[in-house]
């Protein structure tokens, strides 16, 4: 269990992990936490969410994952987004959207082979990675948007 500041009002709020598809909401507000610090899984965006959650982050990179559940590639990418997630601490935020259920945002950013790794800072693209990587290429690239 961990304790985590609503960035809407700023009331303090009593969290635990309960898997990558439950996100926990403000007592005061009702507004959307952000994932605890050593949250072992990455955020879930949709078409409904992306802009809020990725394109308002601010100068906080954001990677997300553009994947789907029949891609076999996909899968095994899985395990070590969320390596990644794990150790993001407050350097950047880790994101999975999932194209089949969310087209719009994947047509808008060209996503035609998944697993495809956009990184974003600012509300816009700053890296982009297209299939499997290794966990160290991908760690290097977001400590360089970290800075």
């Amino acid at each position: 269990m961990s304790i985590v500041s609503c960035p809407a009002c700023g009331a303090r709020n009593r969290t635990e992990d309960r898997g990558p598809n439950l996100r926990p909401v403000c007592g005061r507000c009702g507004a959307t936490l952000p994932a605890a610090a050593g949250n072992a899984h990455p955020e879930e965006v949709t078409d409904a969410t992306f802009a809020e959650r990725v394109l308002r982050a601010g100068p906080q990179p954001v990677l997300v994952d553009f994947w789907a559940e029949w891609c076999p590639p996909c899968r095994r990418l899985a395990p070590t987004i969320d390596q990644l997630a794990a150790e993001a601490g407050s350097r950047y935020r880790v994101a999975k959207l999932d194209v089949q259920s969310n087209p719009r945002t994947a047509e808008q950013y060209g996503i035609q082979s998944i697993p495809a790794l956009l990184i974003f800072k600012n509300g816009a693209v700053v890296e982009q990675l297209v299939g499997l990587r290794p966990k160290q290429e991908i760690a290097a690239r977001l400590a360089a948007h970290a800075r």
